[in-house]
This record gives C-alpha cells, sequence and structure tokens, in this order.
C-alpha cells in the first residue's frame, strides 16, 4: 500500500471512530434520562427538537458558553489539567478495538481496526487505569475536603476493582493463545467465550460497572453526602469532560465486553451455536 494512502485510511479511520464515539457519548446521556423518566413515570427531555433529540446539543452549547469558574485556593495548572487526563485515556483506548472484518473500498483493504497491536489488550487495560489519575488529581487539586473525599474514594474502588477486571479475562487469553484483540474475536468464529468463561464474563461485568461508577457503584460521587464528589468544584466545559469521560468508558468497557466474550464484530444476532452448524 502506497504511504499517502496508508496515512489517508488511518487519518479517515481516527476521525470515523472519534466521530461516533463523541456522537454515542452525546446522545447516551439523552438515552439515559429518557429511561429514567420512563421509570419515574416522567417524559424526560421533551422541548428540544422531537423527543427532545436535540436536547443533548442544547446542553452542549450551554455548558460551552457558561462562565469557567476557578476556586481562588485550588491548584490552577493541575485544575485546569484534571479533566483531560480523565477524558483522553477513555477515547484513545477505543484504538485497538476492533469493529469490523477486513474490507475492500476503491481497490485498497481496510482493516476495520485503527490499530492492530500484538498486545492490544494489555494497552486497554494501561490505558485505562489512567483515568483514575484525573479523577484524583481533580479531587486534589480543588483544595475542597468533599472533592478530595471523593477523589480518594473514586482511587480506591478503582484500584480494587482493576485485580479482578484484569482476572477475569485470563481465561479468555488461555483459551485464544493472544493478546491481540482481533485474534481473540476470530478464535471466536466457532464458539463464544461467553459459553467457555460465564464466571468470568460475570466478573467482568461487574467489574466493569465499578470502573465506570456506575449504581451500585457510584460511591465516589455519592451525592446524598459529598454534594457531587470529585467534581464538586467544577463548572463549564471542565465539568462537562468528566462526564463524557464517564461515558465514554462506559462505550468501551461493552466494547471489550463484547469483543473478548460475545464474539466482537459477529454481533449477538448470530448466536453461536448457528455459528457453529454453519461450520
Amino acid at each position: 500500500m502506497p504511504e499517502g494512502a496508508f496515512f489517508v485510511i488511518m487519518v479517515t479511520k481516527i476521525v470515523v471512530v472519534f466521530g461516533l464515539m463523541l456522537l454515542s457519548v452525546t446522545y447516551l446521556t439523552w438515552l439515559e434520562r429518557k429511561v429514567i423518566g420512563d421509570i419515574q413515570v416522567r417524559l424526560g427531555p421533551m422541548r428540544v427538537g422531537p423527543h427532545g433529540l436535540l436536547q443533548p446539543i442544547a446542553d452542549g452549547l450551554k455548558l460551552l458558553f457558561k462562565e469557567d469558574i476557578v476556586p481562588q485556593a485550588a491548584d490552577r495548572a493541575i485544575y485546569v489539567l484534571a479533566p483531560a487526563l480523565a477524558l483522553i485515556p477513555a477515547f484513545i483506548s477505543f484504538a485497538v478495538i476492533p469493529f469490523g472484518d477486513q474490507v475492500r473500498l476503491f481497490g485498497q483493504s481496510i482493516d476495520l481496526v485503527i490499530a492492530d497491536v500484538n498486545i492490544g489488550l494489555l494497552y486497554v487495560f494501561g490505558v485505562a487505569s489512567l483515568g483514575v489519575y484525573g479523577i484524583v488529581l481533580g479531587g486534589w487539586a480543588s483544595n475542597n475536603k468533599y472533592a478530595l473525599l471523593g477523589g480518594l474514594r473514586a482511587s480506591a474502588q478503582m484500584i480494587s476493582y482493576e485485580l479482578s477486571l484484569g482476572l477475569s479475562v485470563v481465561g479468555v487469553v488461555m483459551l485464544s493463545q493472544s493478546l491481540s484483540l482481533v485474534q481473540i474475536v476470530d478464535t471466536q468464529a466457532r464458539v463464544w467465550f461467553i459459553v467457555l468463561q460465564p464466571i468470568g464474563f460475570l466478573i467482568f461485568l461487574i467489574c466493569a460497572v465499578a470502573e465506570t461508577n456506575r449504581a451500585p457503584f457510584d460511591l465516589p460521587e455519592a451525592e446524598t453526602e459529598l454534594v457531587a464528589g470529585f467534581h464538586v468544584e467544577y463548572s463549564s466545559m471542565k465539568f462537562a469532560m468528566f462526564f463524557m469521560a464517564e461515558y465514554a468508558n462506559m462505550i468501551t468497557v461493552s466494547a471489550m465486553a463484547t469483543t473478548l466474550f460475545l464474539g466482537g464484530w459477529r454481533g449477538p444476532w448470530l448466536p453461536p451455536v448457528v455459528w457453529f452448524l454453519a461450520k
């Protein structure tokens, strides 16, 4: 493949994946508010756009133009850097997750993965664990007791479940004999690993929910006692970046669960038994 064509293909894949991630993060907030509204016998967001479909865009514009307040006693440099430290790992984790098989476009064979590295699984775990630094530093730099406690709780929770999360995929690595996520998906051509490793999948699922600070593992925020946890002093886009990181991590761990245990891009619409019989 010519060097110029390779560069264009790589940039195109990065732009497409990054754009879809941003769009998914945006509308996950809308979907969550709709589901919560339905549970509580409410309509949820309805005013902006049909069925409130433009509400996330309106919220994003509002946060973009809101006043950015920095506490007087805060460590300004770390305070500004912390949201980026939380957001960037959440997005770059998706670089090695395969989202399709090889296709041909304009005479070129294109792998539907940004980078197929032979240690993709280690890369995801390593990068994802960096996100806790943004949370801890955000809580510490705010110079607020509630933010500090929230940051310490978040770090303690993530470190606690990181070990179990790593051990839950040992069976997958042994079955596929590879750390490449593409190879792990190819190994599941006959039978998905959730069939062979049901306990591993259950442990991975629990740890993934804990790693993303979602209920019932949302103790780091603990609105009833810590106001809002580590991001209590944040406003404007810095506040939004913490939430974008949380939802991006939710997408990443969901994609990892699908890749490691549910056959990857082969999708849930093709059960493993049918695939095995077809072979």
